[in-house]
């Protein structure tokens, strides 16, 4: 399967999906924080994953975002951890679910 297509599979099967990678604090936060707010996601590990760089280079060149963790809600991007707080702070996180 291309990159793009399993890309838009894993994105479009799950509600939530987190691309991260193990060893990031700022994947690890977004993790803890969705799990601590009881929402269900998914995510892949992109340093345990053969195909790793090329799922991150195709990513950016979707959502123009190099780093980790890359979130989507919905099918849509919202960004990493920062992005992720501010929308849990401005108490938008549940409407988009």
């Amino acid at each position: 399967m291309p990159i793009r297509q399993l890309i838009k599979s894993l994105i479009d099967k799950n509600k939530v999906f987190v691309f991260s990678k193990s060893y990031c604090p700022y994947s690890d936060r977004a993790k803890n924080t969705l799990s601590s707010l009881n929402i269900p996601f998914k995510s892949l590990e992109l340093d345990t994953e053969q195909n790793g760089p090329e799922i991150q280079e195709t990513l950016y060149q979707m959502t123009n975002q190099r780093t980790v963790p890359n979130i989507f809600i919905n099918r849509q991007h919202i960004g990493g951890n920062d992005s992720l707080n501010d929308l849990v702070l401005q108490d938008k996180l549940k409407n988009m679910l």
